[in-house]
């Protein structure tokens, strides 16, 4: 009975489902034309990123594929895969003009930064262990090889070695944001947090122990940048933590707020 009371409820939810359906169009339509460019290079990508093993093999050694599909296949998920990473960018704009119009005005101007510096602190993550870590954690591997042992990877088992350490670390660079949001949702303190380094330092090698290969090279190249970036995000916490009355001063009221929705919608109503 509410819903055939309000109409206009029912067209405000109608028009939303219209304009994430357009956005995820958009996002998808975004991956697939840099999946169309990518794909034609597929194999020289995934070469690319099977450098840093290659490089520590001993000479003549290479990868194989243990399964029939796997030469195919594997290319075409990793370029897939980057081609996402890729359009990222265009990905995470379409995301910030879906939510953007419901958002308060403050809130508007810190979250665009967010997202762009979450973008780039990801692709430093993967910048990180591609250039950093891979090739000293392979060539430790290699080299304490069983005499009369040749390592030869599997093609398939290598990719989701290097797609798992790509997503660890860019996932790990991601500390000042994630710190950030805290403080400014008044989730923690970073006064108290700065308190409990120890404990940080603690949990910051437990989790990287967890996400890394059982060697020590790899653990302590993401627990000291984690460690590095908790010290950025605290020193940014600190200066835009919201101030006592901040928060009540930001807050509309809730005619503002239904005058936000209203024109939304309007707008939304003019596109379609």
């Amino acid at each position: 009975m509410a819903e055939k009371d309000n109409p206009a409820a029912e067209g405000s939810f109608l028009s939303h489902l219209l304009e994430l359906r357009n956005r995820v169009l958009y996002a998808l339509i975004g991956v697939g034309a840099v999946f169309g460019v990518l794909v034609f290079f597929a194999n020289e990508i995934y070469v690319l990123v099977a450098r840093p093993l290659l490089q520590a093999m001993p000479q003549g050694a290479g990868m194989i594929a243990t399964e029939i599909a796997s030469p195919f296949l594997a290319p075409i998920k990793l370029t897939l895969i980057l081609s996402f990473v890729a359009a990222a960018p265009l990905v995470l704009y379409q995301l910030w003009a879906f939510v953007a119009p419901g958002l308060y005005r403050h809130e508007r101007r810190l979250v665009l930064p967010l997202l762009v510096s979450s973008t780039l602190l990801f692709y430093g993550g993967m910048a990180f262990a591609y250039f950093v870590v891979f090739p000293v954690v392979f060539q430790f591997f290699v080299s304490t090889a069983p005499p009369g042992i040749t390592v030869m990877t599997d093609i398939k088992a290598y990719l989701d070695f290097v797609l798992s350490m790509f997503l660890a670390f860019g996932i790990a660079f991601e500390v000042p944001v994630a710190l950030v949001l805290l403080t400014r949702m008044g989730a923690i303190n970073p006064e108290r947090l700065a308190q409990q380094r120890p404990y940080v330092v603690l949990w910051v090698f437990i989790i990287a122990a967890v996400l890394t290969p059982p060697d020590v090279f790899s653990q302590i190249f993401l627990a000291i940048p984690m460690l590095l970036l908790f010290e950025v995000g605290l020193f940014i916490a600190r200066r835009v933590r919201p101030s006592p009355g901040e928060a009540a001063h930001r807050e509309l009221t809730q005619a503002q707020m239904q005058a936000e929705f209203e024109k939304h919608d309007r707008d939304l109503s003019g596109k379609n």
